[in-house]
């Protein structure tokens, strides 16, 4: 496989020609500037160059002089976004291959790249300052050392019989590099797993301890790690390639200088995982006491870097198992029973709180088969497996087990973006309990209602009893008496309109639809309904005015129960201002929050308004602030209203209407 650097401030570029080439063949590394680029040209690590130029053609021409003299025989390809032939002659001159313009092209881009590369190249001659650094301390080693490619790559393989053990990995990476390169003393150092760390680990997540070592003491090992903040962590984070201890960079650090003295060690060589430092190797001179040669070196790099991936992989393995266990465990102790079902109907997981409700039949105490599960729900989660769409959570009662109650819901699972789902999650709920505490408290609420309402029953008959109780004592003595029998007459009168408000509230309430309509014309409905409720409040100075837009307007309803719904309204506005109460009736049609058409009847009062508390409390039975009546008015009218599918409101008094209440009701066709 050939490497390509290719060197581009826009990403995007890199993304290109790795795309359009065959990664089977080549390996494309990006960096968006030369002196980023820096520790891959140290290591000669490239076979080919492609540098994106912009418009500042003087720093294009610095840079493709630093490349020439770094890789004097490595084909150097620029992609610019112009031709300009005054500066590509000087390119040329410079060193350059070949002077392309954008967009790139992936077709043109592989057969030059076949071209240039087929050819045998030149040897490679590092700088001068880098042959002194390496060449003068690495003699020559015989051929036969050095283990064939195919050997080393047959030897390697091994060590994925370790491919979900970190450390055994890494161990067994040094002994098949003892045997490969002959190596004396190597430790390699890891960086701890970050995500495994959580947040706020902050420096521990820059300590690097041992993960396994050849040939040095595990005494000193154990209480020795290495740091990126300081000594060689320090240099080859920043350098980004392999360093020497007599290197320069090393000489100039006594934190280095020490570490290595420590470790015996005389080269440290950073591994990667592709996106960052994950460790540190270090490694002595060979047993025969040779130094290490750039090609062993090379070699040794490319291999950790195999191994830096797949320590990763084993991290993300060890995430997810984390992950999975942690769920379980979750799973396990909720105290709903879960579920999950494959599309083969077989149960991956299922918790005990499942096996409990389900496990009865099942052969095996901890184990729960698609088959022990009620033959209706199976059903269902067949269905959801099918057709991917999750189902309503809905009620089960399960057979030979009277008075119990299940919640069920049944989820899919998809995998990206397939519609099949992979499996389907069934999660059971115990509503038994629940269920009757509910029942419980709705008899309990049931009771109070009743003792409520006959307390208010026995009040309201009682004050109407009383004076014809009264007169019922008086009769025989004083029946004679015109006055007498006034009196008599007005107070039959009087019960006899209260009991038949309370009769036809009481029947109202208990009706849950309408028993028939016509087309009633609304402005003699309000009338008729304003006429019944002055009997119930006869002062003489009442007026009322009805206000409509356009023509006369219809109603389509219930003619009793409607008019026995105004005429409660209307009682409520009576009573609002005894001494002189004015009712104004406003109707229109218009449309109301679902944009249907509907008949809306506003009924306002000249009296002190609606207080917050009335406002909340006003439709609740029995609710009232006077010491007569039941409390039933507003709560008979809504119930009417609700039946007549429409709706009844109290008028905020922030939209500057006091003691408003508002009818909607919906629209005689054709309006």
């Amino acid at each position: 496989m050939k490497t390509i650097l290719v060197i581009s401030p826009h990403p995007e570029s890199a993304d290109t020609i790795r795309a359009g080439l065959d990664p089977e063949l080549y390996r494309v590394i990006h960096r968006v500037s030369q002196e980023e680029a820096d520790p891959i040209l140290t290591q000669l690590l490239v076979q080919a160059v492609i540098l994106d130029l912009d418009t500042d053609v003087i720093q294009g021409m610095w840079t493709v002089d630093r490349l020439h003299r770094r890789l004097p025989g490595v084909p150097l390809i620029i992609y610019t976004d112009s031709r300009q032939s005054d500066w590509e002659e000087e390119a040329f001159s410079r060193g350059v291959s070949h002077v392309l313009s954008k967009p790139i092209r992936p077709r043109a881009l592989n057969a030059l790249l076949e071209r240039l590369l087929a050819q045998p190249a030149p040897a490679i001659q590092p700088a001068a300052r880098i042959e002194t650094q390496f060449i003068t301390q690495s003699p020559p080693v015989a051929p036969a050392t050095f283990a064939q490619p195919h050997s080393v790559l047959r030897n390697f393989s091994s060590i994925l019989t370790h491919s979900l053990d970190a450390d055994a990995l890494i161990r067994q990476f040094l002994i098949q590099l003892r045997e490969i390169v002959s190596i004396n003393r190597a430790a390699v150092f890891l960086r701890p797993d970050a995500a495994a760390a959580g947040p706020g680990s902050g420096d521990a997540s820059r300590q690097m301890r041992s993960a396994s070592a050849i040939g040095i003491s595990p005494a000193l090992l154990e209480h020795f790690h290495l740091s990126l903040d300081s000594g060689i962590g320090q240099q080859l984070l920043r350098l980004g390639r392999i360093l020497r201890s007599n290197s320069i960079e090393a000489s100039a650090d006594a934190e280095s200088q020490r570490e290595f003295e420590l470790l015996g060690s005389q080269v440290a060589v950073p591994f990667f995982d592709r996106d960052s430092l994950l460790g540190i190797a270090v490694f002595d001179t060979r047993i025969t006491g040779e130094q290490l040669t750039n090609a062993e070196l090379e070699l040794i790099f490319h291999l950790l870097e195999q191994v830096g991936l797949a320590v990763r992989n084993i991290r993300l393995h060890d995430q997810l198992a984390t992950n999975s266990d942690m769920m379980t465990g979750v799973l396990r102790e909720l105290n709903s029973a879960c579920v999950v079902i494959n599309r083969d109907l077989q149960i991956l997981h299922a918790n005990k709180m499942a096996r409990k409700y389900f496990g009865q039949t099942s052969r095996a105490k901890d184990k729960l088969d698609f088959a022990d599960l009620p033959q209706s729900l199976g059903a269902k989660i067949h269905q959801v497996l099918r057709t991917g769409a999750a189902i309503a959570p809905f009620k089960f009662e399960p057979e030979g087990s009277p008075g119990t109650l299940y919640n069920i819901t049944i989820v899919p699972f998809h995998q990206g973006d397939t519609a099949s789902p992979a499996s389907a999650l069934l999660v059971v709920d115990d509503q038994t309990q629940s269920e009757q505490l509910r029942r419980l408290e709705l008899e309990a609420s049931n009771l109070r209602m009743v003792k409520t309402m006959a307390d208010r029953l026995a009040h309201e008959v009682g004050n109407t009893m009383v004076p014809i109780s009264t007169h019922q004592q008086l009769l025989a003595e004083k029946f004679r008496d015109a006055e007498f029998r006034a009196s008599l007459d007005t107070a039959l009168s009087e019960g006899v309109k209260r009991v038949n408000r309370l009769i036809n509230q009481m029947r109202f309430m208990a009706r849950d639809s309408v028993a028939s309509t016509e087309s009633i014309p609304l402005a003699a409905l309000v009338e008729e309904s304003y006429q019944e409720a002055r009997k119930y409040h006869p002062g003489k100075t009442a007026t009322i005015k009805y206000e409509h837009t356009g023509k006369p307007i219809m109603v389509n309803a219930d003619r009793s129960s409607l008019k026995h719904a105004l005429m409660e309204v209307f009682i409520n506005a009576l009573q609002a201002n005894a001494n002189d109460p004015k009712i104004t009736v406003r109707a229109d049609v218009g449309m109301n929050g679902s944009n249907t058409n509907a008949l809306h009847i506003e009924v306002q009062d000249n009296g002190a308004g609606f207080t917050p508390e009335s406002t909340q409390r006003a439709f609740e039975p029995f609710y009232t602030l006077r010491n007569v009546g039941l409390g039933l008015g507003l709560t008979v009218t809504r119930k009417i209203i609700e039946t007549h599918h429409g709706k009844l409101e109290i008028v905020n008094p922030s939209e500057g209407k006091a003691g408003v209440v508002r009818i909607s009701l919906p629209a005689e066709k054709g309006r």
